[in-house]
């Protein structure tokens, strides 16, 4: 089965997050997962694919040159308002996974996030959550949209 450049790049960026970024004692690095109920004790990390965007495009050879805005969100759910340095370790764990190959093995030019924008979701009769959305900007080429 062939896998078009954008699902290599995805998954190369969701394999990154799942194998570098520490959240707590455990991993939780999700793709495309439905916000649960209850953020788990360590926080939650998802990947969301995002947007390819319009490509620039060169000819001979013909590529497409995509700068994918991928979304990731960070949730951490605290009871002892330690909500904001567990998010920003959160979103530093992710800029570190990142710095790491910022070419994703090879599959991307460069992949760059975007510092977090933070956000308070209360939650009635539980600590609330404490959310964060951060954009990596995949640049990679493909010589064909859907390839």
């Amino acid at each position: 089965m062939m896998v078009s450049r954008r699902e290599a790049v995805l998954d190369a960026l969701h394999q990154v997050l799942r194998t570098q970024v520490e959240v707590g004692v455990t991993r939780l690095v999700e793709r495309n997962l439905v916000l649960p109920d209850q953020i788990p004790r360590d926080g939650l990390v998802i990947l969301r694919d995002g947007n390819p965007g319009e490509p620039e495009v060169t000819l001979s050879p013909l590529m497409y040159h995509y700068e994918h805005a991928a979304e990731v969100e960070l949730f951490v759910q605290m009871a002892d308002n330690r909500n904001d340095a567990a998010l920003d370790d959160l979103g530093a764990a992710v800029g570190a996974a990142l710095a790491i190959d910022r070419t994703l093995g090879g599959l991307c030019d460069w992949a760059e996030a975007s510092a977090p924008v933070p956000t308070d979701l209360p939650v009635e009769g539980a600590a609330s959550i404490k959310a964060a959305l951060l954009t990596v900007t995949l640049h990679y080429s493909t010589p064909d949209p859907l390839i």
